[in-house]
């Protein structure tokens, strides 16, 4: 049985081998491009995946948003740990 990491402030996500951030030429919209298919992307999940390299923590990307968006990190704290969670049972992120 795989090891499954719990997402914590202290995690640091990337999207997964394959995955990738775009735009869709038809719509203009944020996607996240993957070998099997498209995701399209609310400007939400778009903000927070484009901080997700691997090397910034779940915690930064939190604080840069409320920084960005001028708003209570509790909230935005929600959004985050909701859309990574949801990515990652889907195998379009990975935590380490």
């Amino acid at each position: 049985m795989p090891i499954v990491h719990i997402i914590t402030e202290q995690s640091r996500p990337a999207l997964a081998s394959g995955t990738r951030l775009s735009i869709d030429r038809r719509t203009g919209e944020p996607v996240l491009l993957y070998p099997e298919g498209v995701v399209e992307l609310s400007p939400t999940a778009h903000a927070i995946l484009s901080h997700c390299n691997g090397e910034v923590t779940i915690g930064e990307i939190i604080a840069a948003l409320a920084a960005e968006f001028e708003s209570d990190c509790q909230p935005i704290r929600e959004d985050v740990i909701d859309c990574l969670s949801r990515l990652r049972q889907r195998n379009l992120i990975v935590v380490t």
